[in-house]
């Protein structure tokens, strides 16, 4: 793959003295000590009692063994597991706090629901269930058009508190309760809190982790459980440590640091484990670059991804829920699978190229590549803040676009701020006034759109075998639509530059 072929400059990792090609997890924790292994001995059959001595009540955490540290996912699953101590690979029964699911896998929750608890049953709790249409929706498809009719029959028939219903197609705006994308409309509507555990019907669920929480997708037979139950039995996993330190350069974005980390560990890398990002670069993101970072940790094989919550999350939480939180640190005895070091000042711009996510390579290098369009949209890249990237760098090329550039808002409410916000440094113009000098396409309405391709009709899916600079998350074979489609993933910088010139394009170009 081309991360073996090309050398996407080591330097930005922290020297390590036993690292190998500039990259290596440097501390891998020894096996667990002797004593919690179980010992045989010869038991006496010998009845001494016929009842047990009574002893003083103690609590848990102070009897059995010598207590270890816990990382932030191990504790979020204990106490949701009514635990005082877990290690990676323990089975338990944890309670959910909020079940997410939409448009393409709640109709086969919804049947599985129905079909093992009965069909005037009713769900856990209305209101830790969240709703969410996104995925098919604007298309004159019927069996797309029906799945959204079964979400509102169900919701209607359960009292479901939050279904962000929509009815009216031809106007997103006359929906009020429509949102958009699941994963930023959970954000955004304030579901989304430290130390919780969130599990949703789409594997990109993991992007709520931003918010110091456990949240990963899980299968329509689990979410069948969930919705009669509020549990499920999930297996603790083990944690990767990425610490990232150093001045984030004002050309890159978190997408350049996920696709650059998938780049080295592969998209198996991760494959069941914990990752868990920290440092001061990671301390300076935004709320939503946050997002964009835990949003990706499933391309490398991820359970969920998690960030520390800090004063950054409470700001952002304060107009958007009113419910209390207990948010968790690591420990500082914690045991990390692996820790990674870097140092993001001397990281450049990254893509991935086709066919996969960890195929990276730097965005210089692949300037000969010619691109026939640019999408930018998805929970990964059509958030607010995307598209103010994205309109920042159009004003300063003062170019139009020379390809066809789709933009897809993530939710209604970002569709409004494009209209609506200032872009910093512009002389008050919006995003959409700067698209529009730009040549590109309207914003279209929120959803997720083309990012997974979809039925025929969705605006901005690749028909033709074309090639496309995407803000999306993957780029599989007919990932967009067709199946002979070529997908570069990169940031709203690198997509927004690559418009401008009809190539793949760094940033740097037109940001210094």
């Amino acid at each position: 793959m081309a991360s073996s072929a090309i050398t996407p400059s080591s330097s930005f990792l922290a020297d390590k003295k036993d690292g190998i090609g500039g990259f290596s997890a440097f501390r891998r924790q020894p096996p667990f000590p002797r004593s919690a292994q179980v010992s045989k001995r010869k038991v006496s059959k010998k009845i001494a009692s016929v009842m047990a001595p009574q002893q003083s009540e103690r609590k848990p955490s102070t009897t059995g063994a010598v207590k270890t540290g816990m990382t932030m996912t191990e504790k979020i699953l204990a106490r949701a597991s009514e635990k005082t101590q877990l290690v990676p690979g323990e089975n338990v029964w944890v309670n959910v706090d909020i079940l997410m699911t939409h448009d393409v896998c709640g109709p086969g929750s919804i049947g599985i629901f129905k079909r093992e608890f009965g069909e005037n049953a009713k769900v856990w709790d209305r209101e830790k269930v969240v709703i969410i249409p996104d995925h098919y929706i604007f298309t004159t498809d019927e069996r797309a058009n029906r799945n959204v009719d079964i979400l509102r029959d169900f919701c209607t028939e359960q009292n479901i508190k939050y279904f962000y219903d929509i009815k009216d197609l031809g106007n997103f705006k006359a929906n009020p309760d429509y949102k958009g994308v699941c994963h930023v409309a959970l954000a955004q509507e304030g579901h989304c809190r430290p130390g919780e555990v969130l599990l949703g019907t789409d594997s990109h669920t993991c992007t709520a982790g931003a918010f110091g929480q456990f949240a990963t997708g899980i299968g329509n037979t689990d979410a069948g459980f969930v919705l009669g139950t509020g549990k499920l039995l999930l297996k603790v996993p083990p944690t990767l440590r990425f610490v990232m330190d150093g001045e984030m350069p004002d050309y890159l974005l978190a997408k350049d640091l996920i696709l650059q980390i998938i780049g080295e560990i592969s998209v198996a890398g991760a494959t069941y484990k914990a990752m868990e990002f920290v440092g001061s670069t990671v301390e300076s993101l935004t709320m939503e670059e946050r997002l964009t970072l835990c949003n990706m940790v499933v391309e490398a094989g991820g359970k969920n991804g998690i960030i520390p919550a800090d004063s950054t999350t409470y700001k952002y939480l304060e107009d958007k829920t009113s419910l209390p939180y207990e948010p968790v640190v690591s420990d500082g005895d914690a045991r990390f699978l692996s820790e990674y070091r870097f140092d993001i000042s001397k990281l450049e711009p990254v893509v991935a190229k086709p066919h996969s996510p960890d195929n990276r390579a730097l965005a210089r290098e692949c300037k000969d590549v010619k691109i026939d369009r640019v999408y930018i949209g998805s929970c990964t890249g059509g958030k607010t803040e995307d598209f103010m990237a994205a309109a920042k760098l159009f004003l300063a090329s003062g170019k139009k676009v020379k390809v066809p550039t789709f933009l897809v808002p993530a939710t209604q409410k970002v569709w409004m701020d494009i209209y609506s916000l200032p872009v910093p440094g512009s002389g008050g113009k919006t995003c959409s006034q700067i698209f529009e000098e730009a040549g590109c396409d309207t914003p279209a309405s929120p959803s997720c759109g083309a990012c997974l391709g979809g039925p025929r009709d969705t605006y901005a899916r690749m028909n033709e075998p074309q090639v496309c600079v995407s803000t999306t998350n993957r780029n599989f074979p007919g990932r967009m639509g067709h199946k002979e489609g070529q997908i570069y993933l990169a940031s709203p910088y690198t997509a927004a530059a690559s418009a401008l010139t009809g190539f793949v394009t760094d940033p740097r170009e037109f940001l210094q």
